[in-house]
């Protein structure tokens, strides 16, 4: 299997190169540099990743949507996705692409250790008790280019949930793996700090809810 690791970042050029690095043994890293203004792209290019760049900040579920884009367009078969900073060890996407590899499941979703805020618990509780997915705001996923394609418009405004989301309702095949989380170098979270970024968790879970009325393609397989 074809696997494009799309990673997302926004000045990161401290982690990205060591980031690229590990990724690399396992696809093709495609970094979306999300209106960086320092060297994030130059430091990704030199690493070996794709990059994929926005002038203007457009945010995460914008630049996962670049990604994703670009990977349909250079016929990957799966993406995966990690983020920038150096919080996920590169080292779990070898657990978290074998279900996808043997054919058990069309999205894998990370389970981290703990959620950091109280907006996560929040949200993850709710995915957990309808959907039955332990920690479904990870950054690091796994689904096929089948599921991408079924759920167009699926990560907008969803903070990456979306698609995980669009594929339990639809019925498709769910898989967990733990993923180890660590310390930040920079110090800095993803979506920043305070009030703000609980907000937006809990304005994407509230989206969410409201998207499960509509309904949804029922996914179908073919068994032979």
């Amino acid at each position: 299997m074809n696997a494009a690791i799309v990673i997302p970042a926004l000045n990161e050029e401290a982690t990205i190169a060591a980031v690229v690095a590990g990724a690399a043994g396992y696809g093709q890293p495609i970094v979306v540099d999300d209106g960086s203004t320092d060297a994030t792209a130059a430091a990704a290019a030199a690493a070996g990743a794709l990059v994929v760049r926005h002038e203007r900040n457009g945010g995460y579920d914008s630049a996962l949507a670049s990604g994703f884009a670009r990977a349909e367009d250079l016929g990957f078969d799966a993406l995966v996705t990690m983020d920038a900073d150096a919080q996920h060890d590169p080292t779990a996407l070898a657990a978290l692409l074998a279900p996808l590899l043997a054919g058990e499941a069309d999205v894998v979703v990370g389970v981290r250790p703990r959620c950091a805020r109280w907006a996560e618990r929040v949200f993850t509780g709710y995915a957990r008790r309808r959907y039955g997915i332990p920690d479904v705001l990870c950054g690091m996923k796994a689904y096929s280019m089948d599921m991408y394609r079924r759920f167009p418009g699926a990560l907008d405004g969803s903070i990456g949930t979306g698609l995980a989301l669009a594929a339990a309702r639809a019925g498709a095949r769910l898989a967990f793996v733990p993923v180890p989380v660590r310390i930040r170098p920079s110090g800095r979270t993803q979506f920043g700090s305070g009030l703000r970024p609980n907000l937006r968790l809990l304005r994407a879970m509230v989206g969410q809810m409201r998207r499960r009325r509509v309904s949804a393609p029922t996914f179908a397989r073919d068994d032979g």
